[in-house]
């Protein structure tokens, strides 16, 4: 199927976590942040393992005291991927972490002291060659701000980043990228449109403290997901209060959605009614816990009844519509084979793991002929 719209990202910079482009024309890449002790080393690394197998390009980790910092010198030689380190105040845990490998330091310049300090925590990032993301939140808005605007709001978030990013500035620094996020859906949204158009450098996007799993992925895919519709955004944290690789697996869902971006399978399932002939939800809850494992993109259809089954089913990979007394299957958009109700899961999961299959071997031929 044609896209209807296709969305024309914010032209911005290029810079780099590691061997992760963000900005200018590289994929918006998704990101968590890990939730165990940082000094229980080996908790650390299994989730960071945990959340680069869910699908994350980058993950964030707190340093909140020089002990993290000495653990993270270990976490990051086990880590297989780019890892930012969360900093605030204390501009030595900055040094010691761009010393032991960090691949970005989540820093606000205005907030770890005097010049002097701001100056040596930028030169150590020039050297060790890493980017900073200055991190701009409602909840920690500085007291003089707020004294200004009464309260958060977007003109004072953005005034925020832009002192901090004068900061950066004014010592010759542009390998930065910024957030700017509130808990607040329309302020997040007007402070990201508001700065979009101020500066050039990419930008982080998130709805800071969105909730549960529920709650919070409602909120992050309207935010973020009319931001992104705008075009503006470059890496994502869905912040959940949930497991980190929910945050993952929520990001992806959103760029998906969009058609930003995409990993594993995108199903297309109906939420099922009394025409349906088989049990739809059932089947779908099977089959997203079977194949969470897969990563490559293909459109799988299950519609529970000939209404809608047949339509869905001609635009996708994979389709199942329901029908009496067997379901009808379609491969690539044409009815291929019926099949009853039992085991239809495990026949389902069956096709998509063949058809995927297939499309790796015709992947791998193509490379080799191009060798």
């Amino acid at each position: 199927m044609k896209p209807v719209h296709k969305i024309k990202r914010r032209i911005s910079s290029q810079i780099f976590v590691g061997d992760v482009a963000i900005g200018g024309d590289a994929p918006i890449s998704v990101q968590s942040m890990t939730n165990t002790n940082t000094c229980d080393v080996e908790s650390t690394v299994l989730q960071i393992e945990s959340l680069e197998k869910a699908g994350a390009d980058l993950v964030r980790v707190s340093i909140p005291t020089m002990d993290a910092a000495e653990a993270f010198k270990e976490i990051k030689q086990r880590a297989n991927i780019p890892l930012i380190t969360d900093i605030h105040f204390d501009y030595k845990i900055a040094l010691k972490v761009a010393e032991y490998g960090a691949d970005c330091l989540r820093i606000n310049p205005g907030n770890i002291g005097k010049e002097d300090r701001v100056r040596e925590v930028v030169a150590s990032a020039k050297d060790h060659n890493i980017p900073i993301r200055i991190g701009v939140n409602a909840g920690s808005l500085e007291k003089d701000l707020q004294k200004k605007y009464g309260e958060p709001t977007p003109d004072a978030l953005v005034e925020s980043a832009l002192n901090h990013v004068e900061i950066l500035e004014s010592l010759d620094f542009q390998n930065f990228k910024l957030s700017i996020k509130a808990s607040d859906v329309f302020l997040t949204m007007e402070s990201y449109r508001k700065i979009s158009k101020l500066i050039e450098q990419p930008l982080h996007l998130g709805i800071t403290e969105a909730g549960g799993f529920r709650s919070g992925t409602v909120k992050s895919a309207v935010g973020l997901g009319s931001l992104l519709l705008d075009g503006i955004g470059d890496t994502i944290r869905i912040s959940l209060a949930s497991e980190p690789e929910n945050e993952i697996k929520v990001g992806f869902d959103i760029l998906k959605s969009l058609k930003l971006r995409s990993r594993g399978i995108n199903f297309i399932a109906c939420p099922s009614c009394s025409r349906m002939n088989f049990d739809v939800i059932g089947t779908m809850n099977q089959l997203e816990n079977r194949l969470e494992d897969v990563s490559e993109d293909l459109d799988v259809a299950v519609i529970g009844c000939y209404v809608n089954g047949p339509g869905e089913s001609k635009q996708v990979s994979i389709g199942v519509t329901g029908a009496s007394p067997k379901n009808l299957i379609y491969v690539d958009g044409k009815p291929d084979h019926k099949i009853d109700n039992d085991n239809l899961v495990d026949h389902l999961e069956s096709l998509i793991r063949e058809k995927i299959s297939k499309q790796k071997n015709n992947q791998n031929t193509v490379i080799a002929k191009s060798d």
